[in-house]
């Protein structure tokens, strides 16, 4: 396997590739990762999965390319996808990270990623959230695209793994009143990284913005910057900063739980355990803004 990456790196950077130095790293609960390092000291960080896994890293490639190019904040490039002896990889730039950087700056610089827009809402192919399909076809209607293929495609995969009948029956009274959490408010359809949480971001050696491991789409803003509220890690100059270019609607407050709902309940459908309850109690909440 490591050859035929090697082989890869070399034909797509038209330079010789010899793998000299191969360190475990990181690479979360669905991929295993690795750096890898020439005797010349290039060096690329390689995410390893099973072979049907391609698809996956595919998107994650097109993804990485979406978001730099809208050269707004430093995300690592891409160098290879592929497959081969039973198991699938995607190869990027190595971003060493651990430099101490601003977190006004990076709040700046997403408000910037987000000022890319395009006409309709989803991307023009599906990717994962996870290890769970992502569905992005584009749609003109936010409200019909986050009741579809966000929230409706969780709830639907949760009553296959088991989430309770009651709590399904007021998600779906939910999905049936979205409209109402927009009746003043019509988002614009930003580029997103999608699955902006503390462990997809940081700065690098020189303290600069880092994201990556993203789940692009083209959607509301406020979706990004309420996975940064879900499980820490950001701050309230990172959420200064973004504001500074450009404020959030008064209505954010509400929507960051419905925004937030759909990964509560993907974490549901990966993990199973207390988040269907946490599910539960968010569309309560929400049912109760009705």
């Amino acid at each position: 396997m490591w050859e035929l990456i090697a082989a890869q790196i070399a034909e797509v950077t038209g330079e010789p590739f010899t793998i000299e130095r191969n360190e475990p790293m990181g690479g979360g609960c669905i991929n295993q990762a690795s750096r890898i390092q020439a005797d010349d000291g290039r060096s690329y960080f390689v995410k390893l999965n099973s072979e049907d896994g391609l698809a996956m890293f595919e998107a994650e490639r097109d993804g990485l390319n979406e978001m730099r190019s809208a050269d707004a904040i430093r995300v690592p490039e891409p160098v290879c996808a592929g497959s081969g002896s039973g198991s699938a990889w995607l190869v990027m730039e190595y971003v060493p990270l651990g430099g101490r950087g601003d977190a006004t700056q990076m709040g700046e610089q997403l408000a910037a990623l987000h000022g890319h827009v395009a006409e309709r809402f989803g991307w023009w192919r599906d990717n994962t959230i996870g290890a769970t399909p992502q569905v992005n076809t584009r749609t003109s209607d936010w409200v019909t695209f986050w009741r579809e293929h966000r929230l409706g495609f969780q709830l639907r995969l949760a009553e296959r793994h088991g989430l309770g009948q009651h709590t399904l029956a007021r998600g779906e009274r939910l999905l049936d009143g979205l409209d109402a959490f927009f009746a003043d408010y019509q988002p614009e359809a930003s580029l997103l990284h999608g699955d902006l949480w503390g462990g997809n971001a940081g700065y690098d050696r020189d303290g600069a913005p880092v994201i990556y491991d993203p789940a692009v789409y083209y959607g509301d803003r406020e979706a990004d910057i309420a996975m940064t509220e879900l499980f820490g890690g950001f701050g309230a100059r990172f959420l200064a900063g973004y504001q500074s270019v450009w404020p959030l609607d008064p209505g954010y407050r509400v929507r960051k739980t419905l925004y937030n709902l759909y990964h509560i309940l993907n974490h549901f459908n990966l993990f199973g355990g207390g988040y269907g309850s946490q599910a539960g109690r968010m569309i309560d909440q929400l049912l109760a803004e009705l």
